[in-house]
C-alpha cells in the first residue's frame, strides 16, 4: 500500500516542484533580489554536490593506492555526479543571475571552467605518462584551483546573501569545511603513503601486484624499497608540514573571521578530522589502504581560536602563526613517534597516528609563510568591512505567485 501511494505521489510531485522552478527561469543579472525558498534550494544543492565530490575524493586516494588506475573508477563516478551538479548550479546562477552577485558568479564560474579544462588534461596526461604517481602533478593542481575558486565563490555567494541566524553561520561553516578538504586534498598522498611504506617495511603491501609491476616498469626499477618510497612519497619531506601550515591552516583564519565566533575554526577543523576518522574504518574494513589522520588540525584550530582573544589584528597574526606552526610541527612530530612505537612492537600493525615525514627546520618558512598569509586575510576581510557596500547583495525576498 505505502509502495503504491509512492508510485502515484512521484508524478505529482515531480510536476508541482516544476511548477514552483519555472517562474523563477528568468534571464537575470548577478545580484539580483532572490527569494528566499529559491536562495536556500540553491545553496543546499552545492551542499549535495560538495558532498558528492568529497566523499568521491576520499575514496579515490585510497583506491588509487590499491587499484591500477581506471577512468571510469567508482570513485570517479561519485566525483563526476557531483560535478554534474555544479555544472547545473552554475547554468542557473549565470543565467537568472539570481543568489549570486557579481564577483560570487565570477569566481564560480572561472573555478567550474578551470575544472573542467583541467578533466581532459589529466585524462591526456594519464595516456601520455601512464600512471600519475603523485598527487601534486599540473592537472591535478588544476583540479584543485578550480575548485578553490569555485568554493571561494559559493563562499562569498551565501555570505553576503544568507539572512542572519543559526543556519548562516552552520552553512557557512560547512562550506568552510569543503573548503579546507579540498586545500589539504593533494596532502592524502603523504598520509597513505607513509603507512603504505611502514607496511612494505613490515613485510606487507596494500597495493595490487598490478599496480606495483607498472609502477615499477614505469620507473624502470625493480620492485623494492626505493622503487616504493618513490611510489608512497615521491614529494620532498619538508612539502607536507610548510603546505598544511602556509595554505591548510590560512582556511582556519578565515573561518574564525568569517564566521565571527570564538570556536568557529575549531568547529571546522574538527568536522573534517572527523570526517576523515569516520571513513577509515570504511575503507579499511572493506580491504583499501589506511591513511595517517591529520589530528593536528584540531590543535592548530584550537589555537587560531585562541589567538582572536587578542584585538590588535597585527600582534594576534604575529603570536597566533607562531603558535599554530609550533603546534602543528609538535603535533606531527608525535604522531610519527607513536607510529613508530607503534610499527615497531606489532608488525604491519595499522594506525590513525601515523604522520608524514617532515623537515623540522622548514617551521621558520612555515611560520612566516602563514603570518604573510595570516595578515593578507585579516587586511581583506577588514578593508571589506570598512568599504561602504556598492552593489546591494542578493537578499532573500518572498516569493512570487504562481499561476
Amino acid at each position: 500500500m505505502t509502495v503504491r501511494f509512492s508510485a502515484v505521489k512521484s508524478p505529482a510531485s515531480f510536476k508541482r516542484a516544476t511548477a514552483w522552478a519555472l517562474p523563477y527561469w528568468t534571464r537575470g543579472e548577478a545580484g539580483r533580489e532572490t527569494p528566499q525558498d529559491l536562495f536556500r534550494v540553491l545553496y543546499f544543492g552545492w551542499l549535495a554536490a560538495f558532498t558528492l565530490k568529497v566523499l568521491g575524493s576520499a575514496w579515490d586516494v585510497s583506491w588509487h593506492f590499491k587499484w591500477l588506475r581506471d577512468d571510469l573508477a567508482p570513485p570517479h563516478l561519485l566525483n563526476s555526479a557531483g560535478t554534474a551538479i555544479v555544472v547545473a548550479l552554475v547554468v542557473i546562477h549565470g543565467y537568472t543571475g539570481y543568489g549570486v552577485d557579481r564577483a560570487a558568479l565570477r569566481l564560480i564560474q572561472w573555478g567550474t571552467g578551470i575544472f573542467l579544462v583541467a578533466v581532459p588534461l589529466d585524462l591526456i596526461n594519464h595516456r601520455v605518462n601512464g600512471l600519475d604517481i603523485t598527487s601534486w602533478s599540473p592537472s591535478h593542481i588544476m583540479l584543485y584551483l578550480g575548485t578553490f575558486f569555485m568554493i571561494a565563490g559559493v563562499v562569498r555567494g551565501w555570505f553576503m546573501g544568507a539572512p542572519p541566524g543559526r543556519e548562516r553561520t552552520v552553512v557557512l561553516g560547512a562550506f568552510l569545511a569543503f573548503f579546507l578538504e579540498n586545500m589539504h586534498f593533494p596532502e592524502q598522498h603523504q598520509e597513505y603513503g607513509i603507512l603504505s611504506l611502514g607496511a612494505y617495511d613490515n613485510g606487507a603491501t596494500y597495493a595490487e601486484p598490478i599496480l606495483l609491476r607498472f609502477a615499477a616498469d614505469q620507473m624502470q626499477q625493480p620492485i623494492d624499497r626505493t622503487m616504493m618510497a618513490a611510489f608512497t612519497l615521491p614529494v620532498p619531506d619538508y612539502l607536507y608540514p610548510v603546505y598544511a601550515v602556509v595554505a591548510v591552516l590560512s582556511v582556519l583564519v578565515a573561518a574564525r573571521l568569517l564566521i565571527g565566533r570564538f570556536g568557529a575554526a575549531t568547529l571546522v577543523a574538527g568536522s573534517y578530522v572527523a570526517f576523515r576518522v569516520l571513513i577509515w574504518p570504511l575503507l579499511t574494513f572493506t580491504g583499501f589502504p589506511p591513511s595517517a589522520v591529520p589530528l593536528f588540525m584540531v590543535v592548530a584550530g584550537l589555537l587560531v581560536d585562541v589567538a582572536f582573544l587578542v584585538r590588535v589584528p597585527v600582534v594576534r597574526a604575529l603570536l597566533g602563526a607562531a603558535a599554530v606552526t609550533a603546534a602543528t610541527y609538535g603535533a606531527l612530530a608525535l604522531q610519527s613517534a607513536v607510529m613508530g612505537s607503534v610499527y615497531g612492537a606489532i608488525k604491519g600493525q595499522d594506525g590513525l597516528l601515523g604522520a608524514p615525514p617532515q623537515v623540522m627546520a622548514s617551521a621558520v618558512w612555515a611560520g612566516i609563510g602563514l603570518l604573510a598569509v595570516w595578515l593578507a586575510i585579516e587586511w581583506a576581510v577588514g578593508r571589506r568591512a570598512r568599504r561602504p557596500v556598492e552593489e546591494p547583495a542578493p537578499l532573500p525576498v518572498a516569493a512570487p505567485a504562481t499561476p
